[in-house]
């Protein structure tokens, strides 16, 4: 097994120091026990977790290290371009898209060429969402926070006014493209949550 030559292991150490800045991003989503906001390298670490429990609920078969693959580098652009929660970043896709773009090329060309580009095509692959992969890492991103929401009085859909209709059109095509499985299980959910807020 030949060894990296030290300035290779220099900017691999660079890139995973830089990513210790992602433990700072703070989302939006509140924690379950709802005693502060979760930060994005949490959400990363969850949603991969995500992946290793729920893969046999794809629509399609997948390669569940792959879709962990996904996961673990979809946020890395927050360091630069911060998070933009769904329910209040209408409008602003195209600079979002942007901004994210300059992030991912800075952040991963930190690493040796070869590996950083790898991530940033597995960056990009989650980000198209056309991969039997990365279709179900979209859903698993959608809904983890749908699962949270109906656990912390509502979170971000209490904060932001969303009503339940809004919440079955921004969660629910991307979670049953994904898998129509946890789509049901996910939307009886949303039923059962806003039911109960109207009759309290």
């Amino acid at each position: 097994m030949t060894s990296l030559p030290t300035d290779q292991i220099a900017q691999q150490l660079a890139f995973l120091v830089e990513l210790d800045k992602l433990k700072s991003i703070l989302r939006q989503s509140p924690l379950i026990d709802q005693s502060r906001k979760e930060n994005s390298a949490e959400h990363s670490w969850h949603l991969s977790l995500f992946a290793l429990v729920l893969s046999a609920h794809a629509r399609e078969a997948v390669d569940t290290l792959h879709v962990v693959k996904l996961l673990l580098v979809h946020d890395i652009v927050e360091i630069d371009a911060g998070d933009h929660p769904m329910h209040s970043s209408s409008g602003q896709a195209t600079q979002i898209a942007e901004a994210e773009q300059h992030a991912a090329e800075r952040i991963f060309g930190l690493l040796p060429e070869h590996q950083g580009r790898e991530l940033l095509e597995l960056w990009r692959e989650f980000e198209a969402a056309q991969t039997p992969e990365a279709i179900f890492a979209k859903a698993l991103d959608r809904l983890q926070p749908l699962l949270i929401n109906t656990l912390s009085n509502g979170g971000t859909w209490t904060e932001n006014g969303v009503t339940q209709q809004q919440v079955m059109e921004r969660y629910g095509p991307v979670i049953a493209r994904g898998s129509p499985a946890l789509w049901e299980v996910a939307s009886e959910r949303v039923s059962e949550f806003f039911a109960a807020g109207e009759s309290s």
